[in-house]
């Protein structure tokens, strides 16, 4: 499991012209992209990771400050563009693999008791995000 994870002042996420999930204070936006190797286990090591992982201001965390996070599906992150011009999406999960991992991570997460807002899996989105610093690092689990 890979994720993209932006420190931000907000983000949000449009479907179809409707903004389906936000944070309208400083969070985190993470881009998570399931691998086809992934299981319920790597869901749950990359929830601990997210929710506890220090990069919010003052080496805080979600976990430590209660701060918000946006979490949007993106099998993208397992492009290799290695070869060719053209990326390859075989190391990505098919998305009845991946939408139940993805869905856990949420679920885990809430259960830790963070306050998340979502994109939609399979859908045309349009994020936004105001970068705070930049700040941004790949978490893979």
């Amino acid at each position: 499991m890979r994720a993209v994870v932006a420190r931000v002042g907000r983000a949000s996420v449009t479907v179809q012209g409707a903004v389906v999930g936000a944070i309208d204070e400083p969070g985190l936006l993470v881009l998570l992209g399931v691998g086809g190797e992934d299981t319920a286990v790597t869901a749950s090591t990359m929830a601990r990771k997210l929710h506890e992982l220090r990069i919010l201001r003052d080496e805080q965390s979600i976990a430590s400050t209660g701060a918000p996070i946006l979490i949007v599906s993106q099998f993208t992150l397992y492009g290799d563009t290695r070869k060719g011009r053209r990326p390859s999406w075989t190391a990505a999960a098919r998305p009845e693999i991946a939408e139940p991992l993805v869905n856990a991570v949420i679920e885990q997460l809430r259960e830790r008791g963070a306050r998340v807002a979502t994109g939609r899996f399979g859908a045309m989105m349009a994020v936004e995000s105001v970068n705070d610093g930049p700040f941004t690092v790949l978490v893979e689990v």
